[in-house]
């Protein structure tokens, strides 16, 4: 029986994409995935969120793309424009989760500590969680097996008895290989209908 919840925030919960900013910056779409795909990397990015600074993050990549200087800096300095809206449908059904008293509910997410606090200041709902696992602040980072020990061993959690929804399929393997039952979120309506599978009802 299930008896805890762990979400992903990012892709899940909350809508985190640079194109929000990156669109007012590039006139050509194709130039922004160019950038987006070869320059300001996910895996750039991820180094951060396993704990670099963003100021080391970001000179280590001027001194590589001297050339993207000026975008390469925005990155972070207006990162604030790549946080979008709450996703309402995965909003609610947390929403539901939490108010039916069933579930434990936790996040483990890849998100630099530095930027996280501008997340909690815009979302209200981050305070619900019973406990949050910040690459960030661990060091660490999805999808390495070390990082989602720490969420189990601190809080109690049994593998069998918790399901994972992220949106990254490479995470939802790699929980998969530590005995969590996972989903693989596409969208909200899609884990509606996947969460009785698992006995779950919101």
């Amino acid at each position: 029986m299930i008896n805890t919840i762990i979400f992903d925030l990012g892709g899940v919960l909350i809508d985190w994409n640079p194109r929000h900013l990156y669109n007012k910056l590039f006139a050509d779409k194709a130039e922004m995935e160019h950038f987006l795909t070869n320059i300001a990397t996910s895996d750039w990015n991820e180094e951060q969120d396993g704990g670099r600074s963003l100021q080391d993050g970001t000179e280590w990549l001027v001194q590589k793309h001297p050339e993207h200087e000026a975008n390469i800096r925005a990155f972070y300095g207006r990162w604030d424009e790549m946080l979008g809206n709450a996703l309402p449908g995965t909003l609610e059904i947390f929403r539901r989760l939490k108010g039916s008293g069933k579930y434990k509910i936790y996040a483990l997410t890849n998100w630099s500590a530095e930027t996280f606090g501008i997340a909690k200041d815009r979302f209200e709902f981050l305070n619900w969680f019973d406990g949050i696992v910040m690459s960030g602040e661990e060091k660490r980072r999805k999808p390495h097996a070390d990082f989602y020990q720490i969420l189990l061993n601190r809080y109690h959690v049994n593998p069998a008895e918790a399901l994972f929804i992220d949106d990254n399929y490479r995470n939802v393997l790699a929980a998969k290989e530590l005995g969590i039952l996972s989903i693989h979120f596409t969208a909200a309506d899609d884990l509606a209908k996947q969460l009785p599978e698992y006995g779950v009802i919101i």
